[in-house]
């Protein structure tokens, strides 16, 4: 049988009297063998000279060959150099030379060819996909939300300014108030995959200055029946995984570990963390009503619950002012977090549906209500009560694949230091 396959040069083995050529695409690896003394000398010359990762087509026949990567080879024809590559790479796809996490960001195109990152945004692209489809099942419709705007969502130094036909604008921090703009329409129920862009200062390995949020919100919801919607969609977006990409995590040796998370998320009040992370001695002064919690903290929380966990009931005063306070005690508010061990994955809780309230939390927090003016009208013309949350795309990656780096999750990250490629 006579085919033509393309791919890039992957290896080439030259053992004297017969050659062998590993042309790879996204599909695998296939051998071509190069008999010499039965194949014209111009063909051989020009399939053995090429450089690794150089782009050839071959049109051959197929034969079986259980000591080939797939259990065939092809004996070539016809040869073409569609693009020859320098013989100086800046990294191995190989994988037989590491290289560091710059450099292979530098170089995004060329790690992209090694099996590992192009599995992780194999999953990604199938967590997208099941967070759509997971989202459609709960009634939601998707929304896409303005990325350019006049006022910062949740205020503070965390805003990138440009210039707008010279006025000052802002890269939006988040979905939020759009969101609930539409959660009050006749659509009622939302969601949106989008990015987000935070002048965030740390340099971390879990943050990023711009990062892909995932967000969903609904009217005639409350704080519990929005934690219910993030409990399904992880575990959701799990089973997708699991499902659909034994291969990929095959390849990054988490095929025997990776679990779908068992439903049932405990939920702990912000009281009761406090007081859990002050037992474990972890923080060098006792966390006290009103603090966030440190990074320390939460590890130890992660440790000792060793699973998804909610965290709700968190003070008034450290949430932003959309987020509703319990009826019965204004100290408390209705926010909640949900956390991996390792970090925090989602924040949410239900909003602050009535008119006076919110411009009383506008104005706690500082923020000039009348700014806000295209959002906070709309609260007068029947709006409903109504919950939701946003998660990272990229924390929920690192968490679900045990990533060192969230930028492992990115394909082009922005940070403090990286605005190219």
């Amino acid at each position: 049988m006579s085919v033509t396959v393309a791919g890039w040069v992957h290896e080439i083995r030259d053992l004297g009297g017969i050659a062998f050529l590993i042309l790879r695409d996204r599909t695998g690896k296939i051998q071509i063998k190069f008999e010499k003394d039965e194949l014209p000398d111009e063909l051989v010359e020009r399939a053995l000279s090429v450089h690794r990762e150089s782009v050839l087509s071959v049109t051959g026949e197929v034969f079986e060959e259980d000591r080939a990567p797939t259990g065939v080879e092809v004996v070539p024809s016809e040869i073409e150099v569609i693009a020859a590559a320098d013989p100086e790479l800046p990294l191995d796809p190989s994988g037989k030379v590491g290289a560091d996490l710059s450099t292979r960001l530098d170089n995004r195109t060329l790690d992209l060819r090694r099996d590992e990152p192009r599995a992780i945004f194999e999953i990604r692209s199938e967590v997208l996909r099941a967070a759509r489809e997971t989202f459609r099942d709960l009634g939601s419709t998707e929304i896409t939300t303005p990325k350019i705007v006049a006022t910062g969502t949740e205020g503070g130094t965390e805003l990138f300014p440009i210039t707008y036909f010279g006025e000052e604008a802002f890269m939006n921090q988040s979905p939020q108030l759009f969101k609930q703009l539409l959660a009050a329409s006749g659509l009622e129920r939302v969601f949106e995959i989008g990015p987000i862009f935070r002048a965030e200062e740390h340099n971390t390995p879990r943050h990023l200055n711009e990062a892909t949020s995932i967000d969903f919100e609904s009217a005639f919801i409350d704080a519990d029946e929005a934690m219910d919607v993030a409990e399904t969609f992880v575990r959701s977006v799990y089973e997708a995984v699991q499902e659909n990409c034994q291969d990929e995590l095959e390849t990054l040796g988490l095929a025997d570990s990776f679990t779908v998370p068992e439903a049932g998320f405990p939920r702990i009040t912000y009281e009761e963390a406090i007081q859990r992370a002050n037992a474990a001695g972890v923080v060098d002064e006792q966390l006290t009503w009103g603090d966030d919690l440190p990074t320390e903290a939460e590890k130890a929380l992660g440790e000792e619950m060793d699973q998804h966990y909610f965290i709700t009931n968190w003070p008034a005063s450290v949430k932003p002012f959309y987020i509703k306070d319990e009826d019965d005690d204004p100290e408390v508010s209705t926010g909640f977090d949900l956390n991996h061990p390792r970090m925090e994955l989602v924040s949410g809780g239900q909003r602050e549906h009535r008119y006076e309230e919110l411009v009383e939390g506008f104005e706690a927090q500082g923020l000039d209500p009348a700014a806000f003016e295209y959002y906070t009208k709309m609260f007068k013309y029947g709006m409903p009560p109504h919950a939701g949350w946003g998660m990272g795309a990229e924390r929920l990656l690192v968490t679900m694949l045990d990533l060192d780096n969230i930028r492992e999750a990115v394909i082009f990250p922005r940070d403090r230091s990286r605005l190219s490629p």
